[in-house]
């Protein structure tokens, strides 16, 4: 794994918003705009180090898989923060019927630097953005700037095939619907929805487009509908799980649920059980059941125990994205810790690596269980916020 500078192609701002990736600029808290899509440097890979990280993610998703087995038959629900029973009878009972309903895709956050074992930092399966930027405009790049050579992608051609293998799952005569948030400002999650919605046009699917804003709920037949009140018997929604069963629509999402063999009214895709995956607790999980594994970092959730003394660790909120609300606490911190004002779970510190002055994450990405992609995010600051740059890379 190399940094490696390059000039930036001419015009390559309309060049990527031409591509799907209508948001290469990020408005920074001093009001300057810079770039998010960066291609004044890349980096290289060599083939056997990306085989080798294609299997540490498979594995990684296989032990999650084991983790979210475990969380439903002891009951540890209260450890990812689900009180309500409700929705922890209908999280398992996701789980249980999990082939019966369509699961796409997901992400993982991972510490490498090219010389040590990867660190899994997260597992983003419910809700995963910079996908846009992954599987096509990377790809666009590497093949004007590096004919010839390669990139670890597949997603286009993988996202195509999960949809065409999993259609048979999707209620019959009814479209696919694709859901994203109007409260997206800039734009990421409708160009993600859309993405998607075209690769399930590729495989053969009927779609329909709209927010989340505008999905009604029709009082007489107890079903969701759309803006011309036809039902929404399956919807892909970019939407995460915890707002859609708490929101004032939570009622009746639960009421409505289709958790797979058309019990119910809709069918939403990501289905329910990635709740199990998406939440930080899951870090700690994975290290009861995988202790010592060379992927996984020290975590729990009742609190850092030994590694604040010894390692230091960072507080992740259960539920946070981008970022929000991470503290990274050093060993031997004189002052004690503020007390969270949520609940979190806590991992081992594993500072970044340093490439050139910037702290590099791996988003690597899974289409059904599947490694399918690399996308890489560089920060300035310790944590990968929403001020991020996405980089693009190459196997040489």
């Amino acid at each position: 794994m190399e940094r490696r500078t390059i000039d930036p192609r001419p015009d390559w701002q309309r060049t990527v918003e031409s591509q799907g990736l209508i948001y290469p600029l990020t408005r920074h808290p001093d009001g300057s705009l810079r770039p998010y899509w960066d291609e004044s440097a890349y980096y290289v890979f060599s083939l056997p180090e990306v085989e080798a990280l294609e299997e540490v993610v498979e594995e990684l998703h296989a032990m999650c898989l084991e983790a979210a087995a475990f969380i439903v038959r002891e009951n540890r629900f209260a450890d990812l923060g689900v009180t309500d029973r409700r929705v922890a009878a209908a999280i398992a009972e996701s789980w249980r019927r999990r082939e019966e309903v369509p699961s796409v895709y997901g992400r993982f956050d991972l510490r490498y630097d090219g010389s040590g074992p990867a660190k899994m930092l997260e597992y983003n399966a419910d809700t995963p953005t910079s996908l846009v930027e992954a599987a096509g405009p990377q790809w666009f790049w590497m093949e004007e700037r590096f004919p010839g050579a390669d990139q670890w992608n597949s997603l286009h051609e993988r996202l195509v095939d999960a949809w065409r293998r999993q259609a048979p799952l999707l209620p019959p005569g009814s479209p696919l619907y694709f859901a994203h948030t109007a409260a997206d400002e800039l734009g990421e999650d409708l160009m993600t929805v859309a993405y998607l919605m075209e690769t399930a046009e590729q495989a053969g699917l009927p779609t329909e487009w709209i927010s989340m804003e505008d999905i009604g709920w029709d009082r007489i037949s107890r079903r969701f509908v759309d803006k011309k009140l036809r039902f929404i018997r399956s919807c892909f929604k970019l939407y995460p799980w915890e707002w859609l069963t708490t929101d004032r629509f939570g009622p009746h999402v639960m009421n409505t649920l289709d958790l797979g063999g058309g019990t119910g009214s809709t069918l939403w895709i990501e289905p329910m059980w990635k709740m199990l995956l998406s939440n930080k607790a899951l870090l700690a999980v994975l290290w009861e059941l995988y202790p010592g594994h060379p992927n996984l970092l020290p975590a729990y959730v009742d609190g850092p125990r030994e590694m604040a003394a010894t390692t230091g660790y960072v507080a992740k909120p259960l539920l946070g994205r981008e970022g929000a609300g991470v503290t990274l606490h050093e060993p031997g911190d004189p002052a004690p810790a503020p007390a969270p004002q949520e609940p979190c779970c806590y991992q081992e510190l594993a500072p970044l690596p340093s490439f050139d002055g910037n702290r590099v994450v791996l988003g690597a990405w899974v289409v059904e269980g599947e490694s399918a992609g690399l996308g890489i995010r560089e920060s300035a600051g310790p944590v990968t916020d929403t001020y991020a740059r996405f980089l693009p890379h190459v196997i040489l």
